[in-house]
């Protein structure tokens, strides 16, 4: 299992590698927990202020292991059960990485189908390669993907999202990224460079102020307008008063590079 999911470190950047070619990198359980617990150590990680993720082989994910949930389903006393765990399993990841502290950023080739297409609206910023596919195209074989459905009605506009989910069919790279699902679209060849360079500008930020600025920018997704400014005020008072933001005003002030501890 260990083997499932590969993790680089270069300076404050975490690059985790989904490693399952041979399935197009399909989200089995054994790859859900694979992911989970290096989600696990990156957030206990201070070291690490931005992370990649990103996919060997011709796809991104594939989505949900077919293979392995119809084999759940032959055994009808512990099938839905089977379900449960999984899909539940799978919830519990994808809500791991917006509640992660550091931004993390999918870099996107081939496919991302299904719960691999959830996968990258579950991140804060996508990168993907030109000619990319995404899709929620259960219901081409009869299963409506109800789960990738959560994250992707959060990044893209709900009737783009209802046509994707409804219709099965993929869109590509750069209707993505007018809808809002992925930031950049670049050649196959820049497409872990361009990645790379997004998450070291991000790491040579200060790292609290974007720690807050991430839990601050997700909280206030889900109030309302009075109730978010709220929270983003009492967020900006907590920044403010911290030692690093203070030199960092003076450095700005007095034209110099900030001394950040």
């Amino acid at each position: 299992m260990a083997d499932l999911v590969l993790r680089e470190d270069t300076d404050h950047v975490a690059r985790l590698v989904l490693n399952s070619p041979s399935n197009f990198n399909a989200l089995s359980l054994e790859m859900i927990d694979a992911l989970s617990d290096a989600l696990r150590m990156i957030e206990a990680d201070d070291t690490i202020r931005a992370v990649i993720l990103a996919a060997t082989g011709k796809a991104f994910s594939a989505g949900h292991d077919l293979r392995q949930m119809q084999a759940a389903r032959k055994n009808e006393d512990t099938g839905r059960a089977a379900y449960d765990q999984l899909f539940g399993r799978c919830a519990g990841m994808m809500q791991m990485i917006p509640a992660l502290p550091q931004p993390v950023i999918a870099e996107v080739q081939g496919i991302a189908t299904a719960a691999g297409c959830q996968l990258v609206a579950s991140c804060d910023l996508a990168v993907a390669a030109e000619g990319v596919r995404f899709g929620v195209n259960g219901v081409n074989i009869g299963l409506f993907c109800s789960t990738p459905m959560v994250a992707l009605t959060r990044a893209v506009p709900p009737k783009a999202a209802f046509e994707m989910l409804t219709t099965g069919e993929f869109i590509l790279a750069e209707r993505a990224r007018e809808l809002g699902l992925v930031n950049r679209v670049v050649p196959a060849g820049e497409l872990s460079g361009t990645a790379m360079e997004m998450a070291r500008l991000i790491a040579s930020k200060l790292p609290s102020a974007v720690r807050m600025g991430k839990r601050a920018f997700h909280e206030q997704l889900r109030l309302g307008l009075s109730a978010a400014y709220d929270s983003a005020g009492a967020t900006m008072c907590e920044n403010m008063m911290l030692p690093d933001t203070d030199e960092g005003i003076n450095a700005f002030l007095e034209k110099r590079k900030p001394g950040w501890n």
